[in-house]
């Protein structure tokens, strides 16, 4: 550039700098004050709320209205004084609750309570997929509501802090059951898990390695019990290893070594988890017939079908069934058993969620923001947006990303 062609340059800036130029403004987000409703849960082996006073307490300090209906929480230790303390509006009708911008519940609506949905509103719930009909779906587009299934929600590292926070209470839960049956006075053996000297320990074999299985070998080694794990990933056996610090009898699973294993067991717990929704059940009634009398089956698994052939859902109020005096404990929703403790950890993920929500102007500013979360969205604004559902249910599905993007 010469001399000349500077000057020009120079000139040229000068005289755009004192164009007009674009406006940039900042966007600063409108905090939002919801009406938050709980309805008290009516199914069956569900004994848990989402929402526990002190997360209540944190929500209205916010500016929020919470309405909680009565007994809501009395299963899992949390009386109407305490949510009222805490600042809920308590309501006795389940109606009330269901007018709320935001309705928060542990087990997905029932048939009755998706009539009470109103347009636009958000739901958080679990979905139990494997249980729904097409028809749970179908009813749910027709409202419009934006439903965020716990099962599905994600956080930024990729993994599903919901289910994994309750499978660390299902794991060590699950050892606790099968103590208390393996010791039963009419029904077990009479047998402790172990830990003492001279006394060789309870053999307990672990399907899966997952979080369950890593939480139930906590607990179970914890007890002094022997543990024998089996996975049929290679991966998921080295890092359970890595995890716990101690070098276990792990193994593939291999038919022969699987059997070995049974025949010599006191506790088996079963937690295999499978993606689709469905367990393959590949151990046979012959090998349960096998299985010494007092061996105590834990069952994780029935709520997505079970990894025994001899397994069947129990309740809570009716736990366990013996065949071929081998006690099986098949209750779907095992966390429930310990409602205080698994509420708190439901509270401590869904009390920041939901002020977020507030503070952001909204769940859909948030889950804007929030690509991890928005995994966890299967309707929204009438529209399919979970895959899985999609093609189980051969119903139409739409990416919620692009979903989102044609709002902007």
């Amino acid at each position: 550039m010469n001399q000349e062609q500077g000057k020009s340059f120079l000139k040229f800036s000068e005289v755009a700098q004192l164009l007009p130029q674009e406006e940039m403004l900042e966007t600063i987000p409108v905090n939002k004050r919801f009406s938050i409703g709980i309805p008290k849960e009516t199914i069956l082996n569900e004994a848990r709320v989402p929402l526990v006073p002190d997360g209540v307490n944190l929500l209205v300090e916010n500016g929020h209205r919470v309405f909680v209906q009565e007994g809501a929480g009395s299963k899992a230790g949390f009386s109407d004084s305490d949510f009222a303390e805490a600042g809920a509006v308590l309501v006795s009708g389940v109606s009330e609750i269901y007018n709320c911008d935001i309705i928060v519940k542990v087990a997905p609506p029932t048939p009755d309570e998706l009539d009470l949905l109103k347009k636009n509103q958000t739901l958080l719930s679990a979905v139990y997929l494997p249980q729904q009909k097409r028809e749970y779906f179908e009813k749910l587009l027709q409202k419009r509501t934006l439903a965020l299934a716990y099962e599905f929600i994600q956080d930024r590292s990729g993994t599903f802090p919901l289910v994994h926070s309750m499978s660390e209470i299902v794991g060590n839960t699950s050892i606790l059951i099968a103590a208390e049956y393996l010791a039963h006075p009419v029904l077990g053996r009479g047998i402790s898990l172990g830990g003492f000297p001279g006394i060789k320990p309870a053999e307990v074999v672990i399907i899966g390695a997952g979080t369950v299985a890593e939480y139930a070998t906590r607990t179970a080694l914890g007890m002094g019990a022997s543990v024998k794990i089996f996975d049929n990933s290679i991966y998921k056996l080295r890092a359970i290893q890595n995890k716990l610090g101690v070098r276990l009898y792990t193994t593939v699973l291999q038919p022969h070594e699987l059997e070995d294993a049974l025949l010599n067991a006191n506790v088996v717990i079963a937690a295999k988890h499978s993606s689709t929704g469905r367990t393959s059940c590949f151990i046979s009634e012959d090998m349960v017939r096998k299985m010494k009398p007092g061996t105590v089956i834990v069952d994780v698994s029935i709520d997505q079908g079970g990894c025994f052939e001899t397994s069947r859902p129990t309740t809570h109020e009716n736990p366990i069934y013996v065949e071929h005096d081998v006690i099986h404990y098949c209750v779907p929703n095992i966390a429930s058993r310990v409602p205080h403790t698994a509420s708190w950890s439901l509270s401590n993920f869904l009390t920041p969620l939901l002020l977020n929500f507030g503070d952001v102007g909204g769940v859909t500013n948030y889950l804007k923001r929030d690509e991890a979360l928005g995994k966890g969205v299967y309707t929204f604004n009438g529209t399919l947006t979970n895959k899985l559902i999609g093609e189980r249910f051969n119903m139409r599905y739409h990416d919620f990303r692009l979903l989102l993007a044609a709002l902007r």
